[in-house]
């Protein structure tokens, strides 16, 4: 099949803050009370503070903590806290915001697992609270990513939608009448729904992402020609000056995702599925393409819109930052 060149169009503009942290041009989440939000990932921490206008102040990225645990991690969020509090006396947060990676039950506040962190049964929303001694908002990063393209970004006309994040790895959430579908915690692993027989770094076979994240398809190209590449957009652009092997690997990616959204169209008919991470940045050879698969692959199902997240890399601290008002609100 001949695919069409990347198309970049898609991305969204980005506008650049005081630290040099790129945000997306939607960097503000509307008034309220002022918050700080934090998003841990594995490698590093994303913190601000959100003023009573919903502008990011301090936005940066530092490392997370290699030891220490949750109580450490903890101990590094009220140092970054209180860095931002004295960069900006005037601002007063009134809640905290964190998101973490894994298995996350945000109702009861536990970090159930995170590879990631090393984690098991950790009491993130407690020591949280602890430590800062305000209301804490506690959530999963992908779900709370989810909720900022729901109120700000790619999905806030679809009170039905599905979140992918594609990147090194697939994440994914879902939203259901308008609210985040948790069940525990567990719900939304769509980049570790079985979809053939090829091994997973998670033990598991055949999971979505082993073959149809950017990791993946970069992975698999340099596994069947011995040649080092700088990622899947390299993959595709090979694809449009037609290298074989590299469309045989996209074109399982595309197989593979489009399955997989077959599958939520035809269980929970979702109104769209929002795609973000840096595969989404293929622009028309990644959306038209599953356009007409899907078209293809469907009969009488509703298929839903494709849309590109306009969020960027913010929107995990976005939905912090709105997870903290809902929580300084008594909403969370």
């Amino acid at each position: 099949m001949q695919h069409a060149s990347p198309d970049h169009s898609s991305i969204p503009d980005v506008v650049t803050d005081a630290s040099g942290e790129k945000l997306a041009r939607a960097a503000t989440i509307g008034r309220g009370v002022p918050v700080l939000a934090f998003d841990v990932g594995g490698t590093d921490i994303k913190s601000a503070l959100f003023d009573a206008d919903g502008t990011a102040l301090g936005l940066r990225r530092t490392p997370t903590p290699v030891s220490g645990g949750a109580e450490g991690l903890m101990e590094r969020l009220a140092e970054l806290a209180d860095e931002l509090k004295e960069q900006h006396p005037l601002v007063v947060p009134e809640a905290v915001g964190v998101v973490v990676p894994g298995i996350v039950d945000a109702e009861s506040g536990i970090a159930v697992f995170s590879s990631n962190l090393g984690w098991r049964g950790a009491p993130i929303r407690d020591l949280a609270s602890a430590r800062f001694g305000m209301p804490v908002a506690f959530d999963h990063d992908v779900r709370a990513a989810s909720w900022a393209e729901r109120v700000l970004g790619g999905a806030r006309e679809y009170a039905n939608s599905v979140v992918l994040i594609i990147g090194t790895g697939i994440a994914g959430a879902l939203l259901i009448d308008g609210r985040p579908y948790m069940a525990g915690g567990y719900a939304g692993e769509i980049g570790h729904s079985p979809i053939g027989e090829w091994p997973c770094p998670c033990g598991a076979r055949g999971c979505l992402e082993a073959v149809a994240s950017a990791g993946a398809i970069s992975r698999r190209y340099a596994e069947a020609t011995g040649v080092s590449i700088g990622g899947a957009k390299e993959v595709i652009s090979r694809v449009a000056a037609g290298d074989e092997v590299a469309g045989q690997i996209w074109n399982e990616a595309l197989d593979a995702l489009t399955l997989a959204i077959a599958q939520l169209t035809a269980v929970i008919a979702p109104d769209a599925v929002v795609i973000g991470g840096g595969l989404s940045r293929a622009g028309d050879a990644l959306f038209d393409e599953l356009r007409t698969r899907l078209a293809d692959r469907l009969s009488f199902h509703r298929i839903p819109q494709l849309v590109p997240a306009e969020l960027s890399g913010n929107a995990g601290i976005l939905g912090s930052a709105l997870r903290a008002r809902d929580a300084a609100e008594g909403k969370a």
